[in-house]
Order: structure tokens, then sequence, then C-alpha cells
């Protein structure tokens, strides 16, 4: 059977938006949980499907950060089921009053929490990403266009048809969740341009796709990018401490946005701290600049390349920085704006940097592994954003709505 052309897909996706916003709270909880109880009854199907793109992946030659980003378990499965789960637990955002006020004449003024509409997903090999973005665009009372890569289609197929399932099932529109089959590269182009059908697009890829996004998009987009975040380890630092953040931060998953890509060190800790570091990230291949190469044998010498790179993989540039104005410099020049990490018992140290660093999220003793919807009690995330229009860092429930102004009179006019 042939994938349903776009446009079409549109129209659904619009059409079921202006049905799905009104729905009350009880209903779209229902519709969630249903959709995990469905994830977990088809999670055989889900992952023989899961089988099938990672066998034609690893027979194309991906890398291992791809087959890591493809690849589901049962434990992952469950995952997104409890995801589901949390989403549907979690306050709705929709007809919340974020301000309300009296005009001298009597006027009363509100601004009122709304779906943003249609949100539209485009996204590479990461098949939780389905179950994730469509669980909070519908909690959050939108539709949600899901426009995943050829590599995941046969794991997205399944995922979306369950939650469309579960749609149905709960009396919603089944059509709020509509899964992109078409997946050549011009229909990407297609996708970004679908103005008056995507209210926001947001993207989940690396720098190809978010150049595809810059170049080619005609709808507003928030951008979740490049993830260059550092970990500085300042002079005043618990060194015990920072060993684990740092060990964090780099190993329990490098093939992901949050995860460390450099470790900045004070001078006046480095001789300790660096040769200690270097022995517990064992198998992590560093690259160190020339005053942090002869603490760290093996390291080979780090460019400002290996500086400016996501490495998503085992692999860590490291430097020497003389004060806390070098490591806040370095990541001026070299950060992406998305989490970056001090360790610092030094109040002023912690507020300076605080204050000083500009991006998503700034963390004081904590992994930047951190920095994600679920860690941060916001429930599964549709993205980071690196950008600061409209949302900024995690994208929750409330980063997916937009206010509208309510005014209510009584006969007011304007003179």
């Amino acid at each position: 059977m042939s994938a349903i052309p776009l446009p079409e897909l549109g129209r659904r996706a619009k059409a079921a938006a202006r049905l799905l916003a009104p729905v009350l709270s009880s209903a779209k909880d229902e519709a969630l949980v249903l959709a995990a109880d469905r994830l977990v009854d088809r999670s055989d199907e889900i992952l023989s499907a899961n089988a099938s793109d990672v066998a034609r992946c690893l027979e194309a030659g991906a890398s291992t950060t791809v087959v890591d980003r493809l690849q589901l378990s049962e434990t992952r499965v469950a995952l997104m089921a409890d995801g589901l789960r949390s989403v549907a637990a979690l306050p709705d955002p929709v007809g919340e009053v974020v301000e309300g006020f009296v005009r001298p004449n009597g006027l009363r003024v509100e601004r009122v929490r709304v779906p943003l509409g249609v949100v539209g997903i485009i996204y590479e090999n990461r098949p939780n990403v389905t179950a994730d973005a469509a669980g909070l665009c519908l909690k959050s009372g939108n539709a949600v266009l899901l426009r995943g890569s050829a590599g995941a289609l046969e794991s997205n197929r399944v995922i979306a048809s369950s939650l469309g399932q579960a749609l149905s099932k709960a009396g919603l529109p089944a059509d709020a969740v509509q899964l992109v089959e078409d997946t050549a590269h011009a229909t990407a182009e297609e996708f970004v341009r679908l103005r008056g059908v995507i209210d926001c697009l947001i993207p989940r890829g690396g720098p190809a796709l978010l150049s595809m996004i810059v170049e080619h998009a005609t709808v507003p987009y928030v951008l979740d990018g490049d993830g260059n975040c550092h970990v500085y380890v300042d002079a005043a630092a618990d060194l015990s401490m920072a060993e684990r953040i740092v060990v964090n931060a780099k190993t329990q998953r490098p093939s992901v946005c949050n995860a460390a890509e450099t470790l900045l060190v004070h001078q006046d800790v480095a001789s300790e701290f660096l040769p200690r570091i270097g022995r517990a990230l064992e198998g992590v291949v560093l690259a160190a600049d020339e005053r942090a190469r002869p603490l760290l044998p093996g390291a080979r010498p780090a460019t400002v390349v290996d500086f400016a790179t996501e490495f998503l993989a085992l692999e860590l540039a490291v430097g020497i920085v003389d004060d806390l104005d070098a490591a806040i410099s370095h990541i001026a020049r070299f950060g992406s704006g998305h989490s970056e990490a001090i360790v610092t018992s030094d109040l002023e140290a912690a507020t300076r940097f605080v204050r000083e660093v500009d991006a998503a999220a700034v963390l004081v003793n904590a992994s930047t592994r951190l920095v994600d919807g679920a860690e941060l009690g916001l429930g599964a995330e549709v993205g980071i954003s690196t950008q600061k229009l409209h949302a900024r860092g995690p994208m929750g429930l409330r980063e997916l709505t937009c206010v509208k102004y309510v005014v209510y009179g009584e006969g007011h006019l304007r003179t």
C-alpha cells in the first residue's frame, strides 16, 4: 500500500487539531494510559520491526552512535510506556490562566494557555521520539505530524499505529497522530514548508538536518541544536564529586545531546585531578591540550576542531584553564548553548558561572545528563531548544502551548 500523500496527512492533522483542542484532561489522560498499555501489548511486534530497522542500518555501515539511538529493547519499550503514563499524570497546561487583571474601566483581561495546533516533528533514528513527542502533543491538546527517518520506519509504523488505536479507543480523533511514511529527501523539504498546516516545527537531529531546516523551512520552528556541553572543575571543587560527575556526564550515555564533550580543569587542581579522571575514564578517547597532555598518558593532541566538536561517542576534549574567567570565555567560544556545568564549593564562583554562562541550562555540582524533561519533572520532552524564541531548554507541556488574550466586558467600547 502506497504512503498517504503529505498534503492529505496535513489536512487530517489540521482537522484533528480542531477537535482535540477543547478535549477535557480526563479524556486525554485516558488515551495516554491506553497508548502506554498498547505499546506494552505490542512490545514483541515493536521489537521485531526494530530488529529489521537495525539490521538494515548495520548492513549500510551505520555507526555505533546511530545504532544505539535506533535500537530498542524490552526495557526501552517499557520506558516509552512509562513516559506516556508520566505525562498523563502531569497537570494539563491547557486552560491555565497565566495572568489576569482588571482595567480601571472594569474590563477584565486574562492570558490563557491554549494548544499550538499542529506540531511537526522531523527527526532521525530515534523511534522513542515517536511515542514521547506524540504523548506530549496529545496532553497539550495538539495534533502531531511525525516525519521520522527511513532507518526507523518499521519501528515508527508500529508505534504510531499503537497510538492511533489508543486514541480511537478513547473516543478521540486517531488522526491527531500522523506518521509521514514517505521518507524521501524531497518530502522532508516539502514537510518543512507546510505553511497553514504546521504551527510549530521541532527538528531532532544532526547538523545536516538543522541546516536543511534553516535553508528550506517556511513554518515557525524551534531548533533542538547541537550539544557541545562542558564540565568545568573549579579550584574549589570536591574532586571526588567532580570525578563522579564527569564520568556520568561522559559515559552514562555518550550518544545523546546532553552528554559532556569537553572537560575544563582549573590549573590549581589539574595535576591532582587529571591523572585521576584519566584512570576513571577508561575506554574514553581523550584529546588534551598542550598543558593537559603530560598529565593524561595516551591522550592525543587536542585541536580547535576537537573543542568545537559534539562527539556523541566515547571521546572527550580536555583543557586546563587559568581561572573561572578563562573557563567562561572558552565556553562562550565553543559552547552550543545547550548545557554547561561547574563543579565547585565556592558560592561566588557558582553564582558567576550561572550568571555569565549563556546556555539553555546551567548546572552547579550536577551532571549535564540531568538536562532532560523527565529528570527535571516535565515528563518526557519533545526536544531541548538551544534558541531563545519561543522556548529554551527541555520542551515539555507548557512549551507546547501559547497564550491567547480573553477579554470580558459589559458593553465596553473604545472612545
